[in-house]
């Protein structure tokens, strides 16, 4: 989808990204980068970035205006993840992760959080998990409202439940609907139309 915007043609593109796949397009150590896949328009750059051990939903985007407001800490736009951890989280782990957690010396921000009672429907990693002998795992959906340093391994390592897998299935209101890795899509006129008004909402103080 393209879209004039503040005087310009503006792309947005959906993209789910592998595991094992950096959020650039170029690297000098020779790692599998952006330019693998595609073709992406010359001009278009992912909005913040995954790391490399983990997958799913990147925004691809020339417009200066939205990528700026999705990362600017005070418009604090969601980020959705689905996290496989090691072992079952208690109410206790949970309700900690939803009200904020120490992380690198500052308490991170509330938090939605729920604990999945099925194991969702995503396609198989390449790499398989590395599961600890008789230790069981469980998945969670966390919705963030900030974007910190792998923030979620930190969160979920602090109540004691590594993260084993993270895949991003929603940033703002964009979700990745049934794609698969590698996949990606220029979004739809109605998605357009819902990501560009929310891009002027703030979050009150505090919130």
């Amino acid at each position: 989808m393209t879209r004039t915007r503040r005087g310009s043609a503006n792309i947005y593109i959906v993209f789910y990204k592998p595991y094992g796949v950096l959020s650039q397009f170029t690297d000098s150590a020779g790692r599998v980068t952006l330019s693998s896949y595609g073709p992406f328009p010359k001009d278009a750059y992912p909005v913040g970035r995954l790391d490399t051990d983990s997958e799913g939903l990147l925004l691809l985007t020339n417009d200066g205006v939205t990528k700026h407001r999705l990362l600017e800490p005070r418009f604090g736009h969601e980020r959705t993840y689905l996290a496989q951890v090691e072992r079952i989280p208690d109410e206790a782990a949970l309700h900690e992760l939803r009200s904020g957690v120490i992380i690198d010396g500052r308490r991170t921000k509330e938090a939605k959080v729920r604990l999945l009672d099925y194991s969702p429907d995503l396609p198989p990693r390449p790499v398989p998990i590395r599961f600890r002998k008789n230790v069981p795992t469980s998945w969670i959906e966390i919705t963030l409202r900030e974007g910190r340093n792998r923030q979620v391994r930190k969160m979920t390592a602090a109540v004691g439940h590594p993260t084993l897998r993270l895949v991003r299935v929603g940033f703002g209101p964009l979700r990745l609907l049934g794609m698969q890795p590698g996949e990606s899509r220029i979004l739809s006129v109605a998605e357009v139309e819902t990501l560009i008004p929310s891009l002027d909402v703030e979050v009150p103080q505090g919130s």
